[in-house]
C-alpha cells in the first residue's frame, strides 16, 4: 500500500490549537451572554459588525422594504432554489411515516413523528450573503411543521442583504433577526430580555459558531457539527487538471479555514492540478481567501488504487465529496463517512449549495462518521407510546415484567408489574414477590 501526500495541510497539533484558542473565546463570549443579555448582544455587533439598530428584530415593514430592492429575476431565482429545496425536503418528510402495530393481542405499540417546538436557524453572510443557507434550515424546518421559526443572519456591508431576507421570509421565518457570530448562537439559545430562547440551533457558520453549538448543546439540541466548509474530489484520468482545481477552489474562497483535498490515482492529473491552482489563484477575485485555505488546508494525495483511494475518503470524512471517475456508482456503494457526494463531471458541490434540493448543512471534522447533513428529519423527534387494551394482555406482560424487574434486584419496578397481574388476573402475587411463570401460549 503506497499513499503519497504530494502535498500536506497544516499539521493535527496545528489545528487543535486553533480549536482551543476559539474555544477559550467562545466560553467567554457565551457566559457574557447569558449573564448580561442584550446589553452583551449589542456590544458585541458593534465591536465585529458595527451594527446597533434601534432594535435586531426586523418588522414585516422593514421585511418588505427589503424585498422590494430586488429585482424581479433575482427574487424568481430565490424562488426556484426554494422550491427545489422544499420538494426534496417534502418527499424526505413523506417517507417518515407515523406507526402503530398489535404485537401481542391487546399490546399495540406505536411511535409519532413530532415536529420540534421552536428552532433558531444561523443563515451566514458577514463576508458573503449566504441566501440559500436560509432555504436549507428555515424552509426546511417549515416543511418539518416547527410552529416557531426564528433566523438570524449577519448584516452584510452595515445593513441587512435583501436577498437572504427573502429567502428567510419566503421560507417561513416567524421572526428574523440581524445579527451574527456567537451574539446570535448565544441569544438564541440562551434567550435574552427580548428574544425567547430556542429548543434547537441549526445552521452552517464559521469556527466560532461552530463551537458556540458545540458548547450549547445538551442545553439545546443542535443538528450537527457544520463548520468550516471541507472539499474533497476523488479523480482519476477521466477528467482533466481544470475541473479538478476549479471545484478545489470553488470551496477554498469561503474561508481562510477551508480544507480543499485531491485524491487520485494518476500522478499525471496531481501535478497538473497543483499547476492549474497555481494559474488559477492568479485569476480568481477571491484568490486572497482562497489561496490561504489552499496553502494552510489544501492536499493532494495520491494513491495506488480505487480501493486505496476509498480507504482515505472514509477516513477523511469530508464535507463535499465530488467524485469524478470511470466508477463513480462504485464509489457510491462503498463509502460510509462522508456528508454529501456529488457524483459525476456534471454535477459539483455548487449545485448542492445553491440550488439543486438537497441540503448544503453538512458534517465537518470527520462528523460524517456519525452523522449525516441537516434534513427535514433533524427537525422531528420520534416519540414512542404503548397501550395494552385487554385483562389478558395486561397480566401476561405483567408477569414476564415482574420477572424481570427483580433479576435486576428492582422490587419497586416488579410491584408496578404485580399491581396488573393482581387487578387484571386475579393472580395473588404476595409484595415483592415474582408473578408466576406462565408459558405464553397458555
Amino acid at each position: 500500500m503506497a499513499i503519497e501526500y504530494l502535498k500536506r495541510g497544516k499539521s493535527d497539533a496545528d489545528r487543535a490549537e486553533d480549536d482551543a484558542k476559539t474555544r477559550a473565546v467562545v466560553e467567554a463570549t457565551l457566559k457574557d451572554i447569558e449573564t448580561r443579555g442584550d446589553a452583551a448582544v449589542r456590544e458585541l455587533s458593534e465591536k465585529f459588525d458595527n451594527y446597533s439598530p434601534a432594535s435586531f428584530r426586523l418588522s414585516q415593514d422593514e421585511i418588505d422594504d427589503l424585498i422590494a430592492q430586488l429585482s424581479d429575476r433575482e427574487l424568481a431565482d430565490i424562488k426556484f432554489a426554494q422550491a427545489q429545496v422544499t420538494n426534496f425536503a417534502r418527499a424526505q418528510r413523506a417517507s417518515m411515516t407515523d406507526i402503530e402495530v398489535e404485537t401481542l393481542p391487546g399490546v399495540i405499540l406505536g411511535h409519532k413523528n413530532i415536529p420540534v417546538q421552536s428552532v433558531g436557524c444561523y443563515v451566514p453572510g458577514g463576508k458573503f450573503p449566504m441566501v440559500a443557507s436560509a432555504h436549507m434550515s428555515v424552509a426546511t424546518a417549515s416543511v418539518a411543521g416547527v410552529p416557531r421559526i426564528i433566523a438570524c443572519t449577519p448584516p452584510f456591508q452595515g445593513k441587512p442583504n435583501p436577498a437572504v431576507i427573502a429567502a428567510m421570509h419566503l421560507g417561513g421565518a416567524h421572526e428574523i433577526y440581524v445579527m451574527g457570530g456567537i451574539q446570535a448562537i448565544g441569544a438564541m439559545a440562551l434567550g435574552t430580555e427580548t428574544i425567547d430562547p430556542v429548543h434547537m440551533l441549526v445552521g452552517p457558520g464559521n469556527a466560532f459558531v461552530a463551537e458556540a453549538k458545540r458548547q450549547l448543546f445538551g442545553r439545546v439540541g443542535i443538528d450537527l457539527f457544520a463548520g468550516p466548509t471541507e472539499t474533497m474530489v476523488i479523480a482519476d484520468e477521466t477528467v482533466d487538471a481544470e475541473i479538478c482545481a476549479t471545484d478545489l477552489l470553488g470551496q477554498a474562497e469561503h474561508g481562510y479555514n477551508s480544507p480543499a483535498v485531491l485524491v487520485t490515482n494518476s500522478r499525471k492529473l496531481a501535478e497538473e492540478t497543483l499547476s492549474e491552482i497555481d494559474r488559477l489563484l492568479g485569476i480568481l477575485p477571491t484568490a486572497d481567501t482562497a489561496r490561504v485555505s489552499w496553502q494552510d488546508y489544501g492536499e493532494v494525495i495520491l494513491c495506488d488504487s480505487y480501493d486505496e483511494m476509498l480507504q482515505v475518503a472514509d477516513e477523511i470524512a469530508s464535507e463535499h465529496v465530488q467524485v469524478m471517475t470511470d466508477r463513480d456508482d462504485w464509489f457510491l456503494e462503498n463509502m460510509t463517512c462522508y456528508g454529501a457526494l456529488f457524483l459525476g463531471p456534471r454535477t459539483n458541490v455548487s449545485n448542492g449549495d445553491k440550488v439543486i434540493g438537497t441540503n448544503h448543512t453538512l458534517p465537518t471534522k470527520k462528523a460524517g462518521r456519525y452523522t449525516g447533513g441537516l434534513w427535514v428529519g433533524k427537525f422531528l423527534k420520534t416519540h414512542s407510546y404503548q397501550k395494552i387494551l385487554t385483562d389478558e394482555a395486561a397480566t401476561l406482560i405483567g408477569e414476564y415484567g415482574s420477572r424481570l424487574c427483580l433479576l435486576e434486584g428492582f422490587v419497586g419496578h416488579a410491584e408496578q408489574c404485580n399491581v396488573r397481574v393482581r387487578r387484571y388476573g386475579g393472580i395473588n402475587v404476595p409484595y415483592g414477590a415474582p408473578a408466576p411463570y406462565r408459558d405464553a401460549a397458555e
